[in-house]
């Protein structure tokens, strides 16, 4: 018979040896990924023939919304283990879909180089980032700095889950990040971003763009609808994404509180939002040219096609829309400078205060809504 001190000696034998043996292991999987690196894709980055094979399939399942979909037609596992794992932390099917495209970029190019996603080093990481600044043109350094924050967290979910490689092949820049973050911060300055990427690129700051009145009232008067006129109003007045304002439902207007209500983006949370009484005014238009057209209750879309059958408005339908009427008015504005127009104009009235106006857009430190923006540099007429 065996004591419990006997025992619990045992056990402590058995504890330290199995870490032994663990220490031993990692140590022979680092060896391992040190000898499979290859220095980088093989041959010349300008040679690197990335085919289109593969997809990102939406499957219309609201527990799967996307699915990589590999070479051979099969679904990429470790894709969809990373997309449960970001549904679960409250991220929307729009996320998910922004995550899978990047995802689907960086395995294309390792299908292309011959290297499973589980063998990439930091030198295949590395002709990555290089071949997306050179190829094609390169990509913008908003979009490459995505497609680093992306790939490294895919890599550090399958890194703690234990199904992945036992290095990041995107690590952080250590020379970012020596010390306590913020030990020596200036208060009269913003902070820095302590996490940066080895590879993420510096993304140059911009000053949102707003659209002037005039072109904002040529594109107006060129809007062929009363759906699309109480659209761009609701826009410019409310400040909120496109694909928020078109998850309001029949039940979520309040014309007499002016209130509109939409589920934002990030918390998917519903809120109320005030909106102009012009925008109002237009919406009341709009359902009384739809009245008996589109099915009704409070809880149907608010927002419906035109054509017939009538189908929920789509952010691609709206996109299109406010597309043609800038070309028609020769205006070069996006649907999302409305949401900068909006934050501009708040900005410039005296008795909204301007951390509202920063709390509710999120506005980066380094835009300062107050200045005025010249919209000709001919008659340097400042923009709304």
């Amino acid at each position: 018979m065996i004591d419990k001190l006997q025992a619990h000696y045992l056990l402590t034998e058995l504890r330290r040896e199995f870490a032994q043996v663990s220490g031993h292991v990692r140590r022979i999987r680092l060896l391992c990924v040190l000898m499979l690196d290859r220095g980088g894709v093989p041959g010349d980055l300008a040679e690197l023939v990335i085919s289109r094979a593969g997809c990102l399939q939406e499957t219309g399942d609201v527990r799967e919304p996307y699915r990589l979909i590999g070479r051979a037609g099969e679904p990429v596992e470790p894709a969809a283990a990373y997309f449960a794992d970001l549904q679960a932390a409250g991220r929307c099917a729009a996320t998910v879909r922004s995550y899978g495209m990047d995802l689907l970029r960086w395995f294309r190019f390792l299908w292309a180089a011959g290297i499973g996603w589980e063998q990439a080093t930091r030198s295949e990481a590395r002709d990555f980032c290089r071949w997306m600044q050179l190829a094609g043109g390169g990509y913008a350094p908003s979009a490459r700095a995505h497609c680093e924050t992306v790939l490294r967290c895919f890599y550090d979910f399958h890194l703690s889950a234990g199904t992945g490689p036992i290095v990041n092949p995107f690590p952080l820049d250590r020379s970012r990040r020596r010390g306590r973050p913020g030990a020596h911060h200036n208060p009269m300055e913003p902070y820095r971003n302590e996490r940066a990427g080895l590879y993420r690129p510096r993304v140059p700051s911009r000053i949102p763009r707003s659209v002037p009145d005039g072109a904002f009232n040529e594109i107006f008067a060129r809007l062929p609808s009363n759906r699309d006129r109480a659209l761009v109003a609701f826009y410019v007045s409310t400040g909120a994404r496109a694909s928020e304002l078109l998850s309001a439902t029949q039940g979520g207007v309040d014309p007499g509180r002016q209130l509109i209500t939409v589920v934002r983006k990030g918390s998917r949370q519903a809120q109320e939002l005030p909106a102009s009484a012009d925008a109002f005014v237009w919406l009341r238009l709009y359902q009384q040219e739809m009245h008996g057209l589109i099915p009704a209750g409070r809880r149907q879309p608010l927002w419906w096609t035109l054509r017939r059958p009538v189908r929920p408005l789509t952010y691609h339908a709206v996109h299109r829309m406010f597309e043609r009427a800038g070309e028609a008015a020769g205006a070069t504005a996006t649907l999302h400078s409305l949401r900068h127009t909006a934050a501009y104009r708040m900005a410039q009235d005296p008795e909204l205060p301007l951390t509202d106006v920063i709390l509710s857009f999120r506005v980066s430190q380094d835009c300062d809504l107050r200045r005025p923006v010249v919209d000709s540099v001919a008659d340097e007429t400042p923009a709304a």
